[in-house]
């Protein structure tokens, strides 16, 4: 255990996290180095911990090496008097997104998993009785907000889905967003938008070939068609978005060509 603590240590002296987003939205956990082809990136594998007036849901849970000071962190926000975590809502049920149900579950025995549940008898089937499968369209009532569970437009396994807080307008999209961003730029803690010299056309491609390798060989703008769609009608009014990897945009106006341009392998200009 020596290790994971003295990360933890490490964790409260140098990272940013966590942050409120938005009044009730925390984003938790720490910067991952990342070496991918010749350069060395930092990434997120974040958490959010969403406060209604009466309960409180966490969205992922962080990788396993990230564990400790994910967990952490939210102790100690929720120390601080925040409504008591009562849900978990994860994304899809790769690592990055799930792997710390096993220990929220015995932290927080009145803790349940929301959403698409598939597979994870297969991981923790000790806690087969505290999951809750509802479908897209479902919502969770938090207290002077809900979480809506939505179809996920960019996904990597068929069971994803995507969050929605109704009051507050943000979206946690798991990987559709995702992005990583230059170690050596700063922006740890930052939004996309804070985070001045971001390539984010780049980075969304480079994601997308590493998690999402099926888009290489997929026309990708019926996709980015319906995300636009999805965003300006199906939702409408989106404030915050909220990516498990990646640095949340706060100006959609603003970034979403630069991902657009991503997913579909383009320059800002060229997809103007």
């Amino acid at each position: 255990m020596s290790a994971p603590l003295d990360r933890v240590a490490r964790d409260a002296h140098e990272n940013p996290l966590p942050r409120e987003l938005a009044p009730g939205i925390f984003w938790i956990g720490s910067c991952i180095d990342q070496r991918s082809r010749d350069r060395l990136l930092h990434t997120y594998n974040s958490a959010y911990l969403v406060c209604g007036s009466r309960e409180s849901m966490l969205v992922e849970t962080g990788c396993a090496q990230e564990l400790p000071i994910t967990i952490a962190q939210l102790e100690r926000l929720l120390a601080k008097g925040l409504p008591p975590l009562r849900w978990i809502f994860c994304t899809h049920q790769e690592t990055p997104h799930s792997a710390g149900l096993g220990w929220l579950f015995e932290r927080y025995p009145d803790v349940r998993l929301v959403g698409e549940v598939r597979d994870y008898h297969l991981y923790f089937p000790e806690f087969v009785d505290r999951f809750d499968a509802l479908p897209v369209g479902a919502e969770i009532d938090l207290g002077d907000t809900r979480m809506r569970i939505c179809e996920s437009i960019i996904r990597d396994l068929p069971s994803t889905v995507w969050g929605f807080d109704v009051a507050r307008r943000v979206l946690f999209p798991g990987d559709g967003f995702a992005y990583a961003h230059y170690h050596e730029a700063g922006h740890c803690g930052q939004t996309a938008e804070e985070a001045s010299g971001l390539p984010i056309p780049e980075m969304t491609s480079l994601f997308a070939e590493a998690a999402l390798y099926w888009t290489r060989f997929t026309d990708m703008r019926p996709y980015v068609d319906r995300l636009d769609e999805f965003l300006e009608h199906d939702l409408g009014d989106v404030r915050l978005v909220a990516p498990t990897h990646g640095l949340p945009i706060t100006d959609l106006r603003a970034t979403m060509p630069e991902v657009r341009a991503g997913l579909l392998g383009e320059s800002v200009a060229a997809g103007e």
